[in-house]
């Protein structure tokens, strides 16, 4: 039996050219040890391309460690980074291998670089060109043999001319730039990745959904999307824990990106094409939004009152009007 083989670009969900040509320009990096920059926005996939290029790698198999330079207090982060000699400070009761030691044969992925201060950025910089780190404490210089790949979404080159990047090692990680668009540059790239999470939350949840509706596809596509493909991902789930049809609409779209579509729709600067909102009745709105708050709260109907800011008669009168009972699958 021929055992199919792992595309490591694969779980990069595309369909335009944008994302065709920069998985190919990380193809071909792959096979080399070249130093990796690639920057773009929060949610952007900026890390699923470094595990995607180590994957594809003559050192895939070997470890894959990822720094958070962001994440780590300036004060550990030399420690963190080159490690540290038992007894080399307070607290240092043991040895301790740094990131660039623990990936070694492998790939040390630093996110956030463009976060580190000039006195990190300066370590950095020796430890690539020498590839050799010493442990705080330690004497003696240790060789690492590793591939770097570096992530920010930070405009190094603007920091680098109000000094507070390096140009030294700027250049020094930018042997191959790779520019992730965000996700209201590539709007070609939303269908699949709604099959996609679709698809995952069928599984995930055990139900059958089958797509979304037209106003939900007019949404998606128009939204600027500020998260990038993690808040679309967010949407979906969301979603998708709340639709009990066959497809998603409007009402299974979470509140806080339905108000925003209701403030858009208020906006008398939108243009009326720009609305991704169906042409609906007033009483066809009310209706889908009393429902949306019914689901929110799971059919509390004291607490849906309280949120709709009407009294518990009146609410009993709209559901009986619109014959909301009807969607409600917890019924006797």
């Amino acid at each position: 039996m021929v055992q199919q083989q792992h595309d490591p670009f694969g779980d990069i969900i595309h369909s335009g050219p944008k994302m065709k040509r920069l998985i190919n320009l990380a193809c071909r990096v792959a096979a080399s040890d070249a130093v990796v920059l690639i920057t773009g926005e929060s949610g952007t996939g900026k890390e699923m391309f470094a595990r995607s290029i180590h994957e594809a790698s003559p050192r895939y198999g070997k470890p894959m460690v990822c720094v958070n330079c962001a994440a780590v207090a300036e004060s550990l982060l030399e420690s963190e980074l080159f490690g540290h000699e038992k007894g080399s400070f307070t607290g240092a009761y043991a040895t301790h291998k740094g990131r660039f030691e623990q990936a070694t044969g492998g790939t040390l992925f630093l996110d956030e670089i463009g976060d580190m201060s000039l006195a990190a950025q300066a370590k950095i910089l020796r430890v690539i060109e020498e590839r050799k780190v010493e442990r705080i404490g330690g004497r003696n210089s240790i060789p690492v043999d590793i591939r770097i790949i570096c992530a920010t979404n930070q405009p190094l080159w603007e920091n680098v001319q109000k000094g507070i990047f390096r140009s030294d090692l700027f250049y020094r990680l930018n042997e191959v730039h790779l520019a992730v668009p965000p996700l209201r540059e590539r709007r070609e790239d939303i269908p699949a990745m709604v099959d996609f999470f679709i698809e995952k939350y069928n599984q995930e949840y055990g139900k059958n959904v089958t797509g979304v509706s037209d106003a939900v596809q007019g949404f998606l596509s128009r939204h600027s999307w500020p998260g990038n493909v993690r808040e679309l991902h967010h949407v979906i789930k969301a979603a998708m824990l709340m639709v009990e049809r066959d497809m998603i609409w409007m009402e299974n779209i979470p509140l806080d990106i339905n108000r925003e579509i209701a403030a858009k729709a208020a906006s008398p600067d939108l243009a009326v094409a720009d609305a991704p909102v169906e042409l609906l009745s007033l009483e066809e709105v009310e209706k889908r939004h009393i429902l949306s708050i019914l689901r929110h709260t799971g059919w509390k109907k004291s607490r849906a009152s309280s949120v709709l800011k009407i009294s518990r008669p009146t609410l009993d009168r709209k559901i009986e009007k619109y014959s909301l009972d009807d969607y409600w699958e917890g019924r006797s």
